[in-house]
């Protein structure tokens, strides 16, 4: 559960609420005695006695599709009862004596079937809510609240999950004050599920010892790549963008994730890596990318969720819309109007999760840091203008 800046979107296909369910049970009970009394009001204006008996019996099971199991239980009873009321006993016809007698034994054999269903989807939807409580105190311990200032910098963080179970997935983010100035990686773990969780606590650990520990982001990559080689298969990686910001500097070296974008006076650019690196898990050799931030600059990091999100085959034009998205305001309410937009743009139906991280830089206080030893005559991208 990510608190202050740092907040998730419930999208449609997600866990509903235990107060949505009560709402969900309310509408079924109304429907279904709104069934009965239909079907009691047809009956009393038919001269044939008993011809519409049996429809009764579909009135519990309306209810178990939606209500609790003593919910429905109610409901069967009061069909029950409303079809013995009506089977009026009638020794010249014994025929509808019969057809009467059998329609209130379907009644009461549906409203045991209810019964059990009711119970049934009564004990998955709370183990359903326990498992996804649990979920979000997992991701609350994998990803912790960013901000809402660090340094120069002001960041806000945002999670959005595309999961119907539960809000966990393979996307990671992490910023941190230490004496190299503020650091921050942001990741997208191959896969999903719990091996994708356990992975991604894997990398934010290690991140977490040693962005304190090492001056070079490449040291801190080689790291991160060695942690993730010997807790995956083969196949398994991480993409991850690592960023450092220090005196108006800025730092990045990129491991196969989307590149960040710099959105400076109108104007959105995307940083590409001089050099194209694997993922980690694959030893990547990375490259990193300087920038000099102006103030009132910012950054956004995503993870390819964003990339990948779509409408009729057509992707979500994030560079094109960004200055206008993402330019005003705080950068919490920029990151809202962002992932306002693109819910309504893929009409509430994301295929993979994504993480946000949002930055604006406020400007040094005093003269710029020179440039950390490891970065002299290493690739800087060319001065923007």
């Amino acid at each position: 559960m990510l608190m202050a800046v740092a907040t998730k979107l419930r999208v449609p296909g997600r866990r509903p609420t235990s107060r949505e369910m009560i709402s969900e049970g309310r509408v079924g009970l109304g429907a279904a005695l709104a069934l009965i009394a239909l079907v009691s009001l047809i009956q009393l204006l038919d001269a044939a006695q008993g011809r519409h008996i049996g429809v009764l019996a579909a009135a519990p099971m309306l209810a178990a599709a939606l209500a609790s199991w003593r919910q429905a239980l109610a409901v069967g009873v009061v069909a029950t009862g409303m079809g013995a009321l009506f089977s009026v006993p009638d020794a010249a016809n014994p025929r509808l004596m019969l057809s009467n007698f059998v329609s209130v034994a379907l009644i009461v054999f549906g409203t045991g079937i209810a019964a059990v269903v009711g119970l049934y989807r009564q004990r998955q939807a709370e183990r359903f809510i326990e498992l996804s409580k649990l979920a979000s105190v997992a991701q609350s311990a994998v990803l912790r609240p960013l901000g809402p200032q660090l340094g120069q910098l002001s960041i806000a963080a945002r999670y959005i999950s595309a999961s119907a179970a539960a809000d966990i997935g393979g996307d990671l983010y992490e910023a941190l004050d230490t004496p190299y100035g503020v650091r921050m990686i942001i990741g997208d773990v191959r896969g999903k599920g719990l091996d994708a969780v356990r992975l991604a606590s894997i990398v934010l650990g290690s991140y977490r010892h040693i962005a304190y520990e090492r001056a070079d982001l490449r040291a801190i990559v080689a790291d991160l790549d060695r942690a993730v080689a010997r807790s995956v298969g083969d196949e398994d990686f991480v993409t991850a963008a690592l960023v450092e910001e220090r005196g108006g500097t800025l730092t990045i070296v990129n491991c196969g994730h989307p590149p960040p974008m710099l959105l400076r006076r109108g104007e959105v650019i995307e940083l590409t890596p001089p050099v194209s690196a694997p993922p980690l898990g694959f030893m990547p050799v990375v490259r990193p990318r300087v920038e000099r931030l102006e103030p009132g600059d910012r950054l956004l990091f995503y993870t390819d969720g964003l990339a990948e999100a779509r409408r009729d085959g057509e992707f979500f034009p994030t560079a094109g819309r960004a200055w206008r998205l993402l330019g005003h305001g705080t950068v919490a309410d920029g990151l809202a109007s962002l992932e306002s937009a693109l819910i309504e743009w893929v009409r509430g139906q994301l295929d993979d999760d994504i993480a946000l991280v949002l930055m604006e830089y406020a400007g040094a206080h005093g003269p710029a840091d020179p440039l950390p030893r490891w970065e002299i005559g290493g690739a800087s991208s060319p001065a923007l203008t």
